[in-house]
């Protein structure tokens, strides 16, 4: 189970509250590749729907969702309130257009919306101070929330992952603010009272979400950008996060998790304040182990230089993840097919991946290489042995 923060403000939270949902958006950008292979966006707005996509796409039934309040600068200070959870796989697209539900209220475009239900709320929000930089209560600097301290420092990402040790953390700060004392949700309409800074239940029943509910499809337009020679990294991340684990791809599934169970999926996942990131990260168990996979992704064929990031991201989570959640490591790189395995380049990248395993043999599994092709209109992914 993964847990998502969404970012909203102070115009926005009541309407997310009352019509129990979450959104992010892109300004006034729509999305006109869903299902089509042609766009009229920039590569730059494409790209960064795409990035939008992936974000939206990890989210599955039973995930935890917890707001974050931003308040306008000299205003109260910003805080995270829950928890909720997501009533379905993936978020929906309820495009930029006159008929998009709330957005007069909103006062802004949510393009890609998850439904949400009750969990266990509770009134009062925790502080970004007392979330982020109180320290009483931390033993080690790994201890921190580090994905919401990089998220602060680098993005204005509107619905980012925390690990699962983070999310623990962050829950019990939550219940621990409210005396464990959770509101009576049930049936009832959930709202905000901005002079209290507090969530209320009002006696009014709650609202239903009437917006529309378009499934997300990028598969079109990665074909066709995987045909031309264009770059779709984020696509083909927005498509494994949405499929992973599903039985959608046969060929992903196998390659990827095999008959693991997953728990936690991660994309962007930041692993320190410069700009390396995690295309996509999951937890997953397997044999009753629990393993944390790193995952590279290139649009391009494999080269040499892809394992010095791989590398950087397992010294990060040896450091900063498996202190608080104890997991076998198992990096992945996926690239485009290499069509010619008789080269010398071939070859030399093959020796490099036996480097790399040798250099990490006490530290995780070996490299796994996996190849992906489009056949018949549909992703193809391979395991590669060598």
């Amino acid at each position: 189970m993964t847990t998502h923060v969404f970012i909203v403000n102070s115009t926005t939270f009541k309407y997310h509250l009352e019509f129990l949902f979450a959104g992010t958006g892109a300004g006034e950008d729509s999305m006109d590749f869903n299902e089509s292979k042609t766009t009229t966006l920039s590569g730059g707005k494409e790209n960064k729907l795409a990035s939008m996509i992936a974000d939206a796409s990890r989210i599955r039934k039973g995930d935890f969702i917890i707001f974050y309040l931003l308040q306008k600068v000299d205003e109260n200070e910003g805080k995270f309130y829950g928890i909720f959870k997501a009533t379905r796989n993936c978020s929906f697209l309820d495009n930029n257009d006159k008929k998009q539900f709330l957005k007069d209220k909103l006062e802004k475009s949510l393009t890609f919306r998850t439904l949400i239900e009750p969990y266990k709320v509770y009134a009062e929000g925790v502080t970004e101070w007392e979330a982020l930089d109180e320290i009483k209560n931390i033993a080690s600097p790994n201890q921190m929330l580090w994905s919401l301290i990089y998220r602060k420092l680098r993005a204005k990402r509107g619905n980012t992952m925390v690990t699962i040790y983070e999310s623990e953390r962050l829950c019990q700060l939550i219940r621990n603010k409210n005396n464990k004392i959770t509101l009576d949700c049930d049936g009832k309409l959930i709202s905000y009272d901005f002079e209290v800074q507090k969530i209320i239940i009002k006696e009014e029943k709650q609202n239903s979400y009437k917006g529309k509910s378009e499934e997300v499809n990028v598969l079109p337009r990665l074909i066709r950008k995987f045909n031309d020679g264009k770059a779709f990294e984020a696509h083909l991340q927005a498509y494994i996060v949405k499929n992973i684990g599903s039985g959608i791809n046969k060929s992903l599934d196998e390659s990827i998790i095999g008959d693991g169970i997953i728990e936690w999926i991660g994309n962007e996942v930041s692993v320190g304040v410069g700009m390396q990131r995690i295309d996509v990260m999951l937890s997953f168990i397997q044999n009753e182990q629990r393993i944390c996979m790193p995952i590279e992704l290139k649009a391009v064929e494999a080269t040499t230089q892809n394992l010095t990031q791989i590398q950087r991201y397992i010294d990060w989570i040896e450091q900063y993840y498996i202190p608080n959640l104890q997991s076998d490591i198992q990096p992945v790189l996926i690239t485009k097919k290499i069509q010619d395995k008789d080269s010398a380049n071939y070859k030399n990248l093959i020796n490099s991946f036996k480097a790399f395993n040798e250099s990490n043999s006490n530290r995780n599994n070996k490299l796994r290489y996996i190849e992906f092709n489009i056949e018949n209109e549909k992703l193809k992914f391979e395991n590669i042995t060598y």
